[in-house]
């Protein structure tokens, strides 16, 4: 028999020996017309515990009937997501890369089970991104991503606000900037809507790298969560995961090297979250794709940074949205050479194909600057190395007036401990904050440091300290800060023998991290330096520290 609609279901749906599995079927929903259907499974990262991911139920329904109106059937399952926003700065937020892999198993594990012929997932919070790209790629099944969309901006005082404004707000309100009332009215009016935070944060980072590599359909990434647009716009990516089937296109087939230096030029012109260097790197791994951490510094070394949004810049995701989003961007990188055009795409078409009556930016608007007059003629994001760092590390200098800093150490061993330093002003002007083992094993889940980088920004120091960590940032983070620090401490990097007062030395021009230690010094330490014991000894913690890799490879497990 032709399987070409069938060509995975048909082993449970097919003969009298699958009467059982249709018998089940049937209790789901199917009818006898429906065995010989595409059978597409939805993802669906729906919880209420966010709003990211609060409306993407709604979404799920208008993909189920695009699917629908393709003659094929659909069924939807769940994952889970773990919300950034919420879990920032305590002990929840080493849950959130890891949510990454869970998710990345899980959808792996329902789509392998159930022999979907193709597959639909909708992300909204950060992690929900990555882990659907990485499970599709380790599938391979025809595959569609849809993200739930942007949320739209609080208002206060005439000022669109997010929730980094409020972030921030707790370093201004610490330090006497703000009054009580103004620090409650942002607090109540950052979070209006459903949809994620609404700069480009990692979130909108890594939809917009989804859509540069191929795998959504183009302008979906800069969507308001609550839009008609986006409803629309699941409905098509409904019928055209069943058409995917048909044309049996695959996402090794689109996630190709060339596929990820496009999405890496994309996510340096937007100016976006660093968070793309650990995501990628995963991705890439999983597609069994080469690619490097020093991929990211060649494309930086000639990608311009052209669009001027949050945390760096003035504008919010939905603004780039209204001045053609990042196809526009797109068509801008085509014209100078700078993307590959000739890439597959799960259109159908090809990069250029798509891009062909997309208008570039007009001049007159601010939120995308042209190729002639730049933010920064090179990209945003720098891979730092020196002694501190013989694997990599990574700076975002976006935004920023200050890009190096040499001062001595101030040292803590954990996100907590640096925060209450900085709220009780303990630290002052030319002060290089450490926060250490907080990396991939050490944390273990290498959590985001935005309360202690915004607390910095809220009192004023922003760029007049240095913070490195071997955790990571927020795409919301802002200010002279480096992450991803490897080798990390449990692998005995040189982060580990760091003591207070050590001269550390962050240069973004140079693409320096280094401390002013000799190496016979750097060796004498770590001769008498022990490793700690682990933070966690059972559960999913456990787990990920014992399997996990380092940042420098994208934080990923299973290899």
């Amino acid at each position: 028999m032709n399987h070409s609609r069938n060509p995975r279901s048909y082993l449970m749906t097919e003969g009298d020996t699958r009467a059982p599995n249709r018998a089940m079927l049937r209790a789901t929903g199917f009818k006898d017309d429906d065995f010989g259907k595409s059978v597409i499974g939805i993802a669906s990262t729906w919880a209420e515990i966010t709003p990211c991911n609060m409306h993407i139920d709604r979404l799920a329904r208008q993909v189920k009937e695009g699917v629908k109106q393709a003659k094929g059937i659909s069924q939807t399952f769940g994952t889970i997501t773990v919300s950034d926003g919420i879990a920032m700065g305590h002990e929840g937020m080493k849950f959130s890369l890891v949510s990454r892999e869970v998710i990345a198993d899980s959808i792996e594990t329902a789509a392998g089970g159930q022999r979907f012929d193709g597959l639909v997932s909708i992300g909204g919070c950060d992690k929900n991104m990555p882990g659907s790209l990485m499970a599709m790629a380790r599938l391979n099944i025809p595959s569609i991503f849809i993200y739930g969309g942007t949320i739209l901006p609080g208002k206060c005082r005439g000022k669109d606000i997010d929730i980094v404004s409020v972030f921030e707000a707790v370093g201004a309100a610490s330090a006497g900037k703000i009054d009580r009332k103004t620090f409650k009215e942002i607090e109540s009016k950052a979070c209006p809507t459903p949809g994620a935070c609404g700069g480009m944060y990692t979130a909108n980072t890594m939809a917009a790298a989804i859509e540069a590599l191929g795998m959504s359909l183009p302008g979906g990434s800069t969507i308001a969560g609550v839009s008609q647009e986006i409803e629309a716009l699941c409905v098509r990516a409904g019928k055209r995961a069943v058409e995917l089937v048909k044309e049996n296109l695959r996402p090794r087939d689109i996630l190709v090297r060339d596929a990820f230096l496009n999405a890496i030029a994309v996510v340096m012109a937007l100016g976006g979250s660093t968070n793309a260097v650990l995501h990628l790197l995963a991705i890439a791994r999983e597609a069994n794709v080469k690619l490097t951490i020093d991929d990211f510094q060649k494309i930086s070394d000639k990608a311009p940074h052209l669009a001027d949004l949050k945390p760096g810049g003035r504008f919010l995701t939905i603004d780039l949205d209204c001045v053609g989003g990042v196809p526009a961007v797109m068509k801008l990188l085509l014209s100078a050479g700078l993307l590959r055009g000739d890439l597959m795409t799960i259109t159908g078409k090809t990069v250029a194909e798509n891009l062909k009556s997309v208008r570039i930016p007009d001049q007159h608007q601010l939120v995308v600057h042209q190729l002639k007059d730049p933010l920064r003629p090179t990209g945003p994001m720098v891979i730092l190395k020196g002694n501190l760092a013989s694997e990599g590390a990574v700076c975002k200098v976006a935004g920023l007036t200050v890009t190096k800093i040499t001062g001595p150490a101030v040292i803590f061993e954990s996100e907590e401990e640096c925060l209450k330093a900085i709220l009780a002003d303990k630290i002052k002007a030319g002060d290089v904050l450490v926060i250490r083992r907080e990396g991939p094993k050490g944390g273990p889940g290498m959590r985001e440091m935005l309360a202690p980088t915004s607390a910095l920004c809220g009192k004023g120091l922003g760029e007049k300290v240095g913070l490195i960590t071997d955790g990571r940032f927020s795409g919301g983070t802002h200010g002279l800060v480096v992450g991803h620090v490897a080798p990390e401490v449990m692998d005995g990097g040189v982060i580990a023998i760091l003591k207070k007062g050590d001269l550390i030395t962050i240069d973004a021009d140079q693409r320096e991290l280094s401390v002013a230690l000799s190496d016979a010094e750097i060796k004498k330490r770590l001769k008498t330096w022990k490793k700690p014991a682990p933070r966690y000894t059972r559960g999913v913690l456990h787990k990920y520290a014992t399997l996990v890799s380092t940042a420098s490879h994208g934080a990923v497990t299973g290899f």
